[in-house]
C-alpha cells in the first residue's frame, strides 16, 4: 500500500481519497453489521475512468478490493476485511439522461433508488424497483444483488429492469454496453453476467434503467386471514381478476404484524381488536381510479362472502394506505431489530411455504429454549423473510445452520434478493449443484485471474 496509494491519489485527488479510514465508521460494514472491520483506505472515483485506471493500478499490484455502494445489504458483502481497500462508488451520483420517447434512464452507479423513482415521478414515468431502504440503497448494489422488492409479482427483478450497462473488469477494462432496445440478441447478453454477480467480475458504472408509464391510481388494502391454504387462495383470485394490474401481494405472519404494532408509535391496526394468524397487503394500479376501487371492493366482498377472507380493510385515503405499509416497511424502523436478529432472505414453492415455515419453528424449538422468529414475504414471487432471536448473539452461528438447513431440506434458495456475500457462502451448496459452484468460480477466474474484486464472496 506504501507505493499504491499514492498512484491512487493521482487518480482521484485528495477528496477522493480517505487513506486512514479508522473514524469512518460508514465505511466499515453494511447493514447486516457482520465482522465490521476499517479497511486499508477508501477509494472515492468520481467517474468511470477513474475506477478504471484505479482498479488497474490494483490489479497490478494485486490489491484486494472490496466495493461498496450504499452499504444496505445484509449478507455482509460490502464489508471490508482489514486487508482490503474499499471503493465507494458514492460520487458516481447522478442522472445523465431521462429518454421520454424510449423511456429509459441513464444512471451512474451511485445514485439512491428513490431519487431514481422520484426523477421518475416527475417526468410522468415509473421505476418500479421498490424497497424499504429506497432512501439508503443505491442502484448500483441493486443491480449487483439483483435487489427484488415488493413489486416483483408485476415487473421481475432488477434484471427485468435494466436494459444496458456499463461496467469495468479487475484489470480496468471498460465494457460499454449502454443499450436503450428492448429487443436485442446481437450476441451475449453480457450484462447478465455482471446483474446479481456481487461485484465479483467486474464493477457496475452507469446502467440505462427501463421506464414504465405512471398510471398514478393505486388502491390498496388490508386482508385477515385465517390460513396459509386461503392466503393462496387470494393470491390466485386477485391473479385472475387482475392479472399485470396487481403490483403488489404482501403477508405477514401474526408475529411479524403484531410486533411492528407494538413497537412503531405511529402504526395502528385496522381491524381494531381483531386478530388473524395471518394478514395479506394488497395493491393493484390501475389507469381509473374509481374503476379500480370498484371492481376491487367486488373482488374482495366476494372472497368475504366465501370465506377466503375473515376481515378487509379498503384504504380510503393516501394516510390510510401509508399507515398499511407502515407496518409492512416497519422492519428497518425499529431500531436494531435488523441488527440484534439474524435475517433471513430465502426463496421456497408457495405450495411448501406453510410446512417450511412450521419446520423452521420446530428446529429452532429443538435447539434453543427460547427463540422468536418473525415472518413475513411477497409470497407470490416466492419469497420470505424471517428475522430469528434468542437474545444471545453467541448464538448467531446455529440459528443460521438451523434455517439454512431446512432451506436445503425444502430445495430452496438461501437467498432470494440479497445475495449470498459473506455470511450465506457455507449455505450456498444447499442451492447451487457442485457442478453450478464450480462453473462461476471458472468465470470468476476467468474474468478476475487475480481475485482482487470482493474475493471471499459468494464462495
Amino acid at each position: 500500500m506504501t507505493s499504491l496509494l499514492p498512484k491512487l491519489r493521482e487518480i482521484v485527488g485528495d477528496q477522493g481519497l480517505i487513506a486512514d479510514p479508522s473514524a469512518e465508521s460508514r465505511y466499515h460494514g453494511d447493514w447486516s453489521t457482520h465482522a465490521k472491520c476499517a479497511p486499508l483506505a477508501v477509494v472515492r472515483p468520481a467517474n468511470t475512468t477513474e475506477v478504471a485506471q484505479v482498479l488497474a493500478a490494483c490489479h497490478e499490484a494485486r490489491q484486494p478490493v472490496v466495493v461498496q455502494g450504499g452499504l444496505t445489504g445484509l449478507s455482509g458483502g460490502a464489508t471490508p476485511a482489514g486487508h482490503e481497500l474499499a471503493l465507494s462508488l458514492e460520487r458516481l451520483n447522478g442522472i445523465e439522461d431521462l429518454d421520454a420517447q424510449s423511456m429509459t434512464m441513464t444512471v451512474g452507479a451511485g445514485t439512491p433508488l428513490e431519487a431514481i423513482q422520484q426523477a421518475a415521478e416527475d417526468a410522468g414515468f415509473r421505476f418500479p424497483l421498490d424497497l424499504g431502504a429506497r432512501g439508503s440503497c443505491n442502484i448500483g448494489g441493486n443491480i449487483a444483488t439483483n435487489a427484488g422488492g415488493n413489486q416483483v409479482i408485476r415487473y421481475g427483478m432488477t434484471r427485468n429492469l435494466v436494459l444496458g450497462l456499463e461496467t469495468v473488469l479487475a484489470d480496468g477494462t471498460i465494457i460499454s454496453s449502454l443499450n436503450r432496445m428492448l429487443k436485442n440478441n446481437a450476441g451475449y447478453d453480457l450484462k447478465h453476467l455482471f446483474i446479481g454477480s456481487e461485484g465479483t467480475l467486474g464493477v457496475v458504472t452507469r446502467a440505462v434503467l427501463r421506464l414504465f408509464p405512471r398510471l398514478g391510481n393505486k388502491c390498496t388494502a388490508m386482508c385477515g386471514v385465517d390460513s396459509f391454504t386461503n392466503v393462496v387462495e387470494l393470491l390466485h383470485l386477485l391473479g385472475k381478476k387482475f392479472g399485470g394490474e396487481l403490483n403488489t401481494f404482501e403477508v405477514m405472519w401474526a408475529n411479524y404484524f403484531d410486533h411492528m404494532l407494538a413497537n412503531l408509535a405511529d402504526a395502528r391496526s385496522p381491524f381494531a381488536d381483531h386478530q388473524y394468524p395471518l394478514y395479506a397487503l394488497i395493491e393493484i394500479e390501475t389507469a381509473d381510479e374509481a374503476d379500480g376501487m370498484a371492481r376491487l371492493e367486488v373482488c374482495l366482498a366476494e372472497a368475504l362472502e366465501a370465506g377466503v377472507l375473515q376481515d378487509v380493510a379498503l384504504a380510503q385515503s393516501l394516510r390510510e394506505a401509508e399507515n398499511f405499509w407502515k407496518i409492512r416497511d416497519g422492519v428497518s424502523d425499529i431500531p436494531n431489530l435488523l441488527t440484534e436478529t439474524a435475517a433471513f432472505d430465502v426463496s421456497v414453492p408457495i405450495n411448501v411455504m406453510e410446512s417450511f415455515v412450521a419446520d423452521v419453528d420446530s428446529s429452532l424449538n429443538k435447539r434453543f429454549a427460547n427463540y422468536s422468529n418473525l415472518v413475513f414475504g411477497h409470497i407470490g414471487d416466492n419469497n420470505l423473510h424471517l428475522l430469528v432471536a434468542t437474545g444471545d448473539k453467541s448464538d448467531y452461528q446455529a440459528i443460521n445452520d438451523t434455517v439454512y438447513g431446512v432451506v436445503g431440506d425444502y430445495r430452496g434458495s438461501v437467498s432470494a434478493e440479497h445475495g449470498i456475500g459473506l455470511i450465506r457462502k457455507d449455505y450456498l451448496m444447499y442451492s447451487r449443484t457442485p457442478e453450478e459452484i464450480e462453473l462461476m468460480q471458472r468465470l470468476k477466474a476467468t474474468l478476475d485471474p487475480n481475485n482482487i474484486l470482493n474475493p471471499g464472496r459468494i464462495f
